[in-house]
């Protein structure tokens, strides 16, 4: 690839020598990514043959669709192949992860809207409409919110959402599109007048209390998992004891029969969220699985075996 008698190219030769189009060249040196080794007599851009290499790593990098301002980052490192490259790599790959799982949800939503019989079509897509693609898990982030105690602390709200707000699967089903979507319907629908949004337990255990009540239900719900999916029926042991537990210690008193009776009524009067925890238990379902345990779900066994064990010794 000869030069021309001064060592350099002229815009349309290092064009040629690189297989792209003369706009492109210009493209690139006006954004001051590919600069001119000097201009000739007439005004003309003036290249060396060091361009040609870095011509072509340019085009590497935009055939990887880096944007313009991070193939400059890559081009001013010392080192082209550093962290610069491996940086804008990294967020192009988390852009495509993205866009691949919204263009799998805006599948599943298709297949879901031309399966369902013609007559119900109309409400699948209102459903869905309301819902952003790929899925935003903040509206059941916000219903929990409001339904916590206020001023709970911080590291216990976290970990309360973390185990209540489903995420969303990369992949779905149609069928766990259309539980999302009713998920989604469920938590941002008005709430009617006259009905109790939060249970007795936070008026009377308090921010702080309430704390403590979810950090220990959570560990009897654990102990209630193995029984739910082995499809235990309902009975007294270490799960239903630390269940009780949890609620002695919120409400600073003792466990003792009395107060389990106590409590059983109350939880019963409390409102329920059967819909919420059925449609997470579709939503964490891989096709063709067996639905795991929720917390609703577990709640509700423990609670199941709580009246059983008043029963008895009734």
């Amino acid at each position: 690839m000869p030069a021309s008698h001064d060592g350099l190219w002229s815009i349309g030769e290092l064009a040629g020598h690189a297989g792209v189009t003369v706009k492109t060249v210009r493209f690139y040196s006006d954004r001051g990514l590919l600069p001119e080794a000097s201009r000739s007599a007439g005004g003309h851009r003036r290249y060396g043959p060091d361009a040609l290499d870095r011509l072509r790593l340019i085009r590497s990098l935009r055939a990887l669709d880096l944007p313009v301002p991070e193939v400059r980052r890559v081009l001013d490192e010392e080192d082209a192949w550093g962290a610069a490259l491996e940086d804008a790599v990294a967020g192009r790959l988390r852009a495509l992860g993205s866009q691949l799982r919204a263009l799998r949800w805006r599948e599943a939503a298709l297949r879901l809207v031309r399966e369902c019989p013609p007559g119900e079509r109309a409400a699948r897509l209102r459903l869905l409409g309301a819902v952003d693609t790929p899925p935003s898990t903040a509206p059941l982030a916000r219903f929990w919110r409001a339904w916590l105690p206020p001023r709970m602390p911080a590291r216990s709200t976290a970990a309360f959402l973390e185990a209540t707000v489903p995420q969303p699967p990369d992949d779905p089903e149609p069928a766990q599109v259309l539980a999302f979507a009713r998920l989604h319907a469920l938590v941002t629908r008005p709430c009617p007048a006259g009905e109790q949004p939060q249970p007795e337990a936070h008026r009377t255990a308090g921010a702080r209390g309430a704390a403590v009540l979810y950090a220990a239900l959570a560990e009897a719900y654990e102990l209630a998992g193995p029984h739910l999916l082995r499809e235990r029926e309902p009975h007294a042991g270490e799960a239903l004891d630390g269940f009780v537990a949890a609620y002695a210690s919120a409400y600073g008193t003792r466990d003792t029969p009395g107060f389990r009776r106590l409590l059983a009524g109350q939880l019963a009067a409390d409102p329920r969220l059967d819909r919420y925890w059925e449609l997470v238990a579709v939503l964490n379902t891989p096709p063709g699985g067996r639905p795991g345990p929720t917390p609703g779900s577990a709640h509700d066994w423990l609670l199941a075996a709580l009246r059983a064990q008043i029963a008895e010794a009734a």
